[in-house]
């Protein structure tokens, strides 16, 4: 371990020790460890989906609404195989950590792009998390305005060679197909009241912060640039509320200096060395 890296560690180690308020940041690197796909690049997509390779769409093409008008059946293989992955998964150690802290500080909140649901598998509470980009758990109607609902708790079905599905998921008001409640690329059709009771009670999370004066960690996890919305929270807030900000990230770790220190190594293995020696 080279001596920048190890200074990193140490001044993260003292600014968790000393907060009083955590803000969880995470993208999608957050769940590589739980043995979740990296999406990085149309390789690392197409490794993840061969049947889509094979194809040749990108994940942005795939990640589509498009998808449940044009070819329902291969959206909900696309978007069912992701729900039965995600519920079959067990979160990753570095979750446990997280928890464990967030209980020792005075205020905490998770702010995520991730739609998969592990912070809540995790023991987070629904109440002190949001969901930028909405969740694969919640379902929303493609023609009416049926409110948002859970998932029905069974798999989809699907066929994994030529990759489509054997059900579509159907809207219980009227019938049409439904599609997860996430906000996809051009999507103008995404119901975003769930996220939006979600960042009210974030906005409360940072007016505490503000108001008490409370000492605010943020630790950022796997979060990339070539979607930067998380990245960008995490440096605003940084920013705003006087915080330290811990940016994990083993390819891009980089962090303007005056708002905190950059950990190049993966989620697990950079919880692991911050966390570990203070809890």
């Amino acid at each position: 371990m080279d001596h920048h890296l190890i200074e990193s560690i140490e001044k993260a180690q003292e600014a968790v020790a000393k907060a009083d308020a955590l803000l969880i940041t995470a993208g999608a690197g957050m769940g590589v460890d739980s043995g979740l796909p990296d999406f990085r690049g149309n390789e690392g997509f197409w490794k993840a989906y061969p049947a889509i390779a094979h194809l040749g769409y990108s994940f942005v093409e795939m990640a589509n609404p498009a998808w449940f008008d044009r070819d329902p059946q291969l959206a909900w293989a696309f978007y069912g195989h992701r729900l039965n992955l995600y519920r079959a998964t067990t979160p990753h150690q570095g979750f446990s950590w997280l928890l464990e802290l967030a209980q020792h500080k005075q205020a905490h909140f998770v702010f995520t792009s991730n739609v998969d649901g592990q912070f809540q598998k995790a023991g987070f509470l629904e109440e002190q998390i949001l969901e930028c980009h909405g969740s694969i758990h919640h379902f929303q109607c493609t023609q009416c305005d049926a409110p948002i609902y859970d998932a029905p708790p069974h798999p989809i079905k699907i066929e994994m060679k030529c990759f489509y599905a054997k059900e579509t998921p159907r809207c219980p008001r009227c019938g049409a197909v439904a599609r997860p409640n996430i906000l996809m690329f051009q999507d103008w059709g995404w119901k975003s009241e769930r996220t939006h009771q979600q960042t009210l009670r974030y906005e409360a999370f940072l007016k505490e912060v503000h108001h008490k004066k409370l000492r605010l960690v943020i630790l950022e996890i796997g979060a990339g640039t070539h979607i930067p919305t998380v990245r960008h929270e995490s440096e605003q807030r940084a920013l705003d509320l006087d915080g330290f900000a811990v940016r994990i990230n083993p390819r891009e770790p980089e962090i303007p200096p005056h708002l905190g220190v950059g950990i190049a190594q993966g989620g697990l293995a950079g919880l692991k060395a911050i966390l570990k020696p203070t809890l």
